[in-house]
């Protein structure tokens, strides 16, 4: 054979097997974080006046948080809006207030009966309905628990609401407040001082209407001896197996300092406090813990007077719920 044609068969050969190993070779994936992250640093709301990333990449988780807040003692709407890059793992927020007309509608009516605190609003999915829970003042001066109702919203037609009715099952004759169901809807959570001090207390539901539960006469709640303290607790808040709450017990860092408890073999476990991270000398109020999908970790939100004992300033941090 002519040795310029066997060089060249086997320049082709070489050239082949480089093509073929290319083309076999597996592509990389650009998505190095499947799951997205929360900051788990202390981040306060009123200063995250910085833009998200425009120049994020076609792989990202995003969405956007909503957040009933008390302002100048007004009821306001917000989100938080947050985009997490699957390529290279960072975490953009940004916060702001919102305007949704539905939601203002059910804000205002509230508030007409003469009191906003803290709402709770929540899809029921044992009975079908969107309920917004609120504690206004009744005729005697005390805090009272109050529900509406509505089917979820369809398209463009806004559902009626049902309401302002008395959740005359948990209302006692002292204050009622700061209501919190777990996730099944079988257990309500809520503060109350009926015996002195704010406790919080348990209310089991079965798992039909809430509506209906709501409108019985009203029955003793239990109080959780493995959470209450000699001093207050209050604001209860459930997610999944963990209850958030504010006390000013003894052994704190001063002030309302936020604790946790966990709900392992049907009871809930001694609280445990957050730690400086979370907590520090003056008052830390209202926590919210939430879940995205996609999203390894949780997110807490909470309120403190800390920058300005006058003023309550929002803040949020991922967390990482116990097994």
């Amino acid at each position: 054979m002519n040795s310029s044609i066997t060089k060249y068969a086997i320049l082709l050969m070489i050239c082949g097997g480089m093509l073929f190993y290319l083309s076999c070779k597996k592509k990389e994936d650009p998505i190095k974080y499947k799951y997205g992250l929360f900051p788990e640093t202390l981040i306060n709301l009123s200063d995250l006046n910085s833009k998200l990333d425009n120049n994020t990449g076609e792989y990202v988780i995003e969405g956007k948080i909503a957040i009933l807040f008390k302002n100048s003692g007004n009821l306001e709407q917000g989100a938080l809006t947050y985009i997490f890059d699957q390529t290279t793992g960072e975490c953009g927020l940004a916060f702001g207030t919102t305007n949704d007309v539905f939601t203002k509608s059910l804000i205002d009516k509230a508030g007409a009966q003469g009191g906003n605190y803290v709402p709770y609003r929540f899809f029921c999915k044992t009975d079908g309905f969107e309920y917004f829970i609120h504690s206004s003042e009744n005729t005697s001066g005390n805090l009272d628990f109050f529900y509406m109702k509505n089917m979820p919203i369809i398209g463009t037609t806004l559902p009626t609401v049902q309401g302002p009715f008395p959740i005359t099952l948990l209302n006692s004759t002292a204050n009622d407040a700061y209501i919190s169901f777990n996730q099944d809807f079988d257990a309500a959570y809520f503060a109350s001082d009926r015996d002195g001090n704010y406790n919080i207390y348990s209310h089991p539901f079965l798992q039909t209407s809430l509506s209906n539960q709501f409108d019985k006469s009203f029955t003793e709640s239990a109080k959780l001896d493995s959470v209450n303290s000699s001093r207050n607790d209050k604001y209860p808040f459930v997610h999944k197996n963990m209850m958030v709450f504010a006390s000013d017990r003894l052994g704190g860092f001063g002030g309302f300092d936020l604790y946790y408890s966990v709900f392992r073999k049907g009871k809930w476990s001694a609280p445990i406090n957050f730690g400086p991270g979370i907590n520090t000398e003056f008052d830390e109020f209202l926590p919210i813990l939430g879940s995205v999908t996609d999203f390894k970790n949780s997110y807490l939100i909470f309120s403190s007077n800390r920058k300005d004992k006058d003023k309550f300033d929002l803040y949020f941090t991922g967390i990482s719920l116990p097994k």
